[in-house]
């Protein structure tokens, strides 16, 4: 029996920052993005491309610090620092 990815994301627990720890440094180059890559690379669903606003949006209270945007995005435009001390992701288990 295989876990769904929403039942493995409960397993950790995110005290949650009022500054977000991932910024998209030019929204001007999401526009220019065809892919949105961003929307499928995450594993959390942090980012999503808004059509209305035309921008992409960060759900950073999801993030699981795995570091995948900060590398994946083909425009280099997600900036990405660990949360400040105390605020960030605490694994229930291991």
């Amino acid at each position: 029996m295989s876990d769904s990815i929403s039942d493995k994301l409960f397993t950790i627990r995110f005290k949650c920052d009022d500054v977000s720890h991932l910024i998209i440094k030019e929204h001007a180059n999401c526009l220019q993005c065809v892919k949105k890559d961003c929307n499928y690379f995450c594993p959390a669903d942090v980012y999503e491309w808004e059509k209305k606003q035309k921008m992409t949006t960060v759900a950073y209270e999801n993030c699981i610090e795995c570091g995948t945007c900060r590398i994946a995005c083909p425009y280099d435009n997600i900036e990405w620092v660990y949360p400040k001390g105390g605020h960030g992701i605490t694994y229930k288990f291991g």
